[in-house]
């Protein structure tokens, strides 16, 4: 099944725009799957599994190596890109 997920990423630090920055080039770095931003938040459109599960490991990997982090997300499952 196809899905659309809309993901924004909130570092309670100063420096946010780097980690912020750094996600998203984390998540453009996986192929197969079409990666939109724009100035409030990123949409990330493919196959629902592939999707989530490259989500889990690059929100994983962002709260590993950053300061606390929130993540606020909405997912459209059935919903293919233009």
């Amino acid at each position: 099944m196809q899905a659309a997920v809309e993901i924004s990423l909130y570092p309670l630090d100063a420096a946010y725009i780097d980690n912020i920055k750094a996600f998203i080039a984390r998540l453009n770095a996986h192929s197969g799957l079409t990666v939109q931003t724009n100035a409030m938040s990123t949409q990330i459109f493919g196959p629902l599994d592939r999707v989530m599960g490259m989500l889990a490991k690059e929100m994983e990997s962002a709260a590993q190596s950053g300061p606390r982090l929130v993540f606020v997300m909405k997912v459209i499952p059935g919903l293919a890109p233009k």
